[in-house]
């Protein structure tokens, strides 16, 4: 069941914010297109939160050791992390933001 994290206006052009939905940490980005966008919050190497790095042409690096995280499918394609992070379905409805943490894309 999608669970409303917050409204369009809220989110910053991007920049990563960090939302928990059900206990599950998600970074939620709107790129420069206004595209939404959530992956899996925690860097699949050292599980620091993705949300306190970098989003650049689609990608959101780890501000701890620089490993980027594709935004549509989650891969990594940097090293040092090799394993991709989940990648939610996420809507806009009514100028608010709803993310289900169960319903991961199939990439």
């Amino acid at each position: 069941m999608a669970t409303k994290v917050c409204s369009f206006d809220e989110l910053a052009v991007n920049q990563a914010k960090r939302v928990v939905v059900d206990g599950v940490p998600i970074a939620l980005v709107r790129d420069a297109s206004d595209e939404l966008f959530a992956i899996g919050d925690l860097c699949t190497h050292g599980d620091i939160s993705l949300s306190e790095g970098f989003v650049e042409d689609g990608n959101l690096e780890c501000w701890a050791h620089g490993s980027q995280f594709s935004l549509t499918t989650g891969k990594p394609l940097t090293l040092p992390a090799y394993e991709p992070v989940p990648v939610y379905t996420v809507e806009l409805i009514d100028g608010d933001i709803y993310i289900d943490p169960t319903a991961t894309k199939e990439i």
